[in-house]
């Protein structure tokens, strides 16, 4: 890129890619396989490429994205060591803070989930909190024989899959790590959230280019489908996959036979046992579970509490932005947010197919708002979060809603607690939230859960590094054991061996 293209300059270059990149978007799939010339942009004359092309990373063809990334990657670790390769996410990371409020518009523009507030600090976090190359570390081992090192390497092309729960937050959270780790990376967004991901994909690579980078790094499809994901599974040149979303995307990963990164769904429990600060307690909850909406995999779904301490959790949630619906309301809720799962159908965070109930999708991400005006009731803009007494085998407790409806089970002993939690869990050994003064209390939940995820006495945000320590990942690795991923987790393992004694200088 040139260097004397001001901000505005490259602002109105990507509003110029994006227009012609629409056009191929809304084509059908005959049309899409054909070059679409782009127009070129008056301030620069020199935007003048096709999607086809894939200039700025954005390919009609699968096979075309994957030849270009695997020729990308191949310059990169030819041409970039370590403070390139940190140059190049430090552009990243500016561009996507600078884009964040924009991201966040279109993406709830095109998906309807969650709200713009939430979305703008969940691209800051990702832009921001997402670990780079410091995370590399190199293994020495030195003795009589020699010198040993390990380093971390990168895998090559990595295949991507995104959700559209987090869809533009997960690519710049997945491209950050992936290239730091010397990877480049192609992906097959989720199809309902594929011109705000488009956008973020022209962003990145701009970015990428004005540190001096390849070109297509980071590529997708520009209309994906489960054929377009298959082509991307089956490619020779994928040396490695990552999913981030449901138990069916991460078992077809799993069989095709190359390393698999799966991050899979959750259903996050609460315990608030008799020790608990229930005002900080209710405050943390409803920080969790309201926030986008209860989109995020890791926000509480259910809350578990102890019978002597539920009157007082639930009075300090009422004053801090909660609303409690009565047994009518309830119902009506049910009625129109879930659906009977007549067909047998598995969905969600779970393969049974024999669940009674699934969350109507025309629900998931909505605001409390909207719940309260179709149940009638005049809006409130304080009430970030519905709340409902319940049942353990309610539908609400079992499914994982994504909705800022949190149902909410008294017990009668930690025991009790722990073994609805557990069940309620499902075993995704996702994320677990616990609220409670005593140690022995936190273990033994903590022992019991076996989570990737488990957060003491705080929202769920501070697991990925929102109001806690660490660092933040959109991909939550539980199915596949590698946990809360990172540039780390995209590397393999290359031992280099100097023998017979060389650089041993003690005796």
């Amino acid at each position: 890129m040139n260097a004397q293209i001001s901000d505005q300059d490259i602002q109105k270059i990507i509003q110029s890619v994006l227009q012609n990149v629409e056009s191929v978007l809304n084509s059908d799939a005959k049309a899409a396989q054909a070059p679409v010339k782009m127009k070129p942009a008056s301030h620069t004359g020199q935007i003048a490429s096709t999607v086809s092309q894939g200039e700025n990373g954005v390919f009609a063809r699968m096979e075309d994205a994957i030849e270009a990334g695997y020729s990308a990657q191949l310059a990169y670790m030819r041409q970039f060591e370590l403070k390139g390769r940190e140059r190049i996410i430090s552009s990243i990371r500016q561009a996507a803070v600078n884009e964040k409020e924009q991201l966040a518009r279109l993406v709830y523009e095109e998906t309807g989930l969650g709200n713009v507030e939430d979305k703008i600090s969940k691209h800051e976090l990702a832009a921001l909190q997402t670990p780079g190359t410091e995370i590399l570390k190199t293994e020495a081992f030195s003795g009589d024989d020699g010198l040993t090192i390990v380093e971390e390497a990168p895998f090559g092309l990595i295949g991507a899959v995104t959700p559209v729960t987090n869809p533009t937050e997960t690519i710049i959270n997945n491209s950050i790590g992936m290239l730091a780790a010397g990877n480049a990376v192609v992906f097959n967004v989720h199809p309902s959230s594929k011109k705000s991901c488009a956008y973020a994909i022209i962003l990145i690579n701009k970015a990428i280019k004005a540190a001096g980078g390849p070109e297509n790094l980071v590529t997708m499809v520009a209309n994906p489908s489960l054929e377009t994901m298959q082509t991307l599974i089956d490619s020779l040149k994928v040396r490695m996959l990552v999913g981030t979303g449901g138990p069916g995307l991460v078992k077809t990963l799993l069989k095709s036979g190359k390393k698999a990164v799966g991050a899979g769904a959750g259903n996050p429990p609460v315990i608030v046992d008799n020790t608990a600060d229930l005002e900080h307690a209710a405050q943390s909850i409803i920080t969790g579970a309201s926030f986008d909406n209860n989109l995020l995999c890791i926000a509480e779904k259910e809350v578990f509490v102890l019978d002597s301490a539920a009157d007082g959790l639930i009075f300090h949630m009422l004053n801090n932005g909660a609303c409690m619906l009565d047994q009518h309301q309830l119902e009506r809720v049910m009625e129109f947010a879930l659906e009977a799962n007549e067909k047998q159908e598995s969905r969600g965070c779970s393969l049974d197919n024999k669940r009674e109930y699934h969350v109507s999708k025309k629900w998931v991400g909505r605001s409390a708002d909207q719940f309260m005006k179709e149940l009638g009731i005049i809006p409130d803009s304080t009430v970030k979060l519905l709340i409902c007494e319940v049942d353990f085998d309610h539908p609400f407790v079992q499914l994982e809603q994504m909705m800022p409806v949190l149902p909410i089970v008294r017990v009668n002993t930690l025991e009790e607690a722990i073994d609805f939690a557990v069940k309620a869990e499902h075993g995704n050994r996702h994320t677990a939230i616990m609220h409670s003064k005593n140690v022995d209390h936190l273990t033994q939940f903590a022992k019991a859960i076996e989570t990737t995820i488990f957060v003491k006495n705080a929202s769920s945000l501070a697991g990925v590094g929102f109001g806690g320590e660490g660092f933040t990942t959109m991909t939550i690795a539980g199915p596949t054991g590698e946990g809360i991923t990172s540039a780390k987790t995209f590397t393999r393992q290359r031992r280099c061996v100097l023998a017979e004694g060389g650089f041993r200088i003690i005796g």
